[in-house]
């Protein structure tokens, strides 16, 4: 049966919204819509069993903003979202302990490539606090861009696991390329949540989950959405039910310029995870330290 995929708690409640004709309030989960930096921010949060089966979600919170601001090119669009990012994302981060910020995905395929170039935009310290007196007050962040099986050999989530248990950190931050319904969202949206995350879901290619069960530590998951399923974007464009048997679920569709959206938005992500684990820092000082 064909159904509408996607990756985003927003959407996944407007979905459901849609299939009880808009009139129901969905019970166990809470929403609500703000403003973060200018930016249009959804928070949904998944309280209960009923809510997570009914969206398809663990329970947890999902943040999601939208960062039109950033691909019109606006004043001060960068800046502001990378500190709408660190203000969404700060609160889940625990006050103490070592971050471990892990880059998923594939350096060969652009629309792949968010997780492993934020990773490249973070600001690494832990070599730093550890040997240096004027880093003391930074907090340890280590980062690593774990590759894919294809590649590397090693299921990324084992990779992590390993990186884990070795550093002891006092959470992971993942970062991943994600599936949206809607076109309008690809590579102007990101999602937080506080849930973990499954590398390659997106695209059906699902592996081993990160999460507190099995990392031991709270995972935080900043995601984009890059792809679109072609069978999902047929069934808006030609207004089909789901469940109808309409073909392109092994094909996915990205927009013209992912690649300088990608890069624009792996370098917010990277300074504003930077940001939101080192709070006493500014947009300026991290790209005097990164660039």
């Amino acid at each position: 049966m064909t159904q509408r995929r996607t990756d985003l708690a927003a959407e996944a409640h407007a979905l459901w919204r849609e299939r009880a004709g808009g009139s129901e309030r969905l019970g166990g989960v809470r929403s609500e819509t703000s403003r973060v930096m200018g930016f249009e921010t959804h928070v949904v949060e998944v309280l209960d069993g009923q809510g997570a089966r009914a969206l398809g979600k663990p329970e947890g919170r999902y943040v999601t903003v939208e960062l039109d601001g950033l691909l019109r090119r606006e004043e001060a669009s960068f800046s502001r979202s990378v500190q709408a990012v660190a203000q969404l994302l700060r609160p889940m981060v625990p006050e103490q302990g070592e971050a471990l910020v892990v880059g998923l995905g594939n350096r060969a395929i652009t629309p792949d490539l968010v997780g492993p170039l934020a990773v490249d935009h973070t600001l690494v310290t832990r070599h730093l606090v550890a040997h240096l007196k004027e880093f003391a007050h930074l907090r340890p962040v280590a980062a690593l861009a774990a590759g894919v099986l294809a590649t590397t050999g090693v299921e990324s989530g084992q990779l992590i696991q390993a990186v884990a248990e070795r550093l002891r950190p006092g959470c992971i931050v993942a970062v991943d390329a994600l599936a949206s319904r809607s076109v309008e969202r690809l590579c102007r949206t990101v999602q937080i949540s506080d849930t973990g995350i499954v590398p390659g879901s997106g695209v059906g290619n699902h592996r081993m989950a990160l999460n507190r069960q099995t990392l031991g530590v709270p995972v935080l998951a900043v995601g984009v959405p890059t792809v679109v399923e072609a069978s999902t974007l047929a069934m808006d464009l030609l207004g089909r039910e789901e469940g109808e048997d309409l073909p392109g679920r092994e094909l996915f569709v990205t927009p013209r310029e992912v690649d300088s959206r990608v890069a624009d938005l792996a370098r917010v992500i990277g300074y504003g995870v930077s940001l939101a684990l080192n709070p006493e820092l500014s947009v300026d000082d991290l790209t005097m330290l990164l660039e």
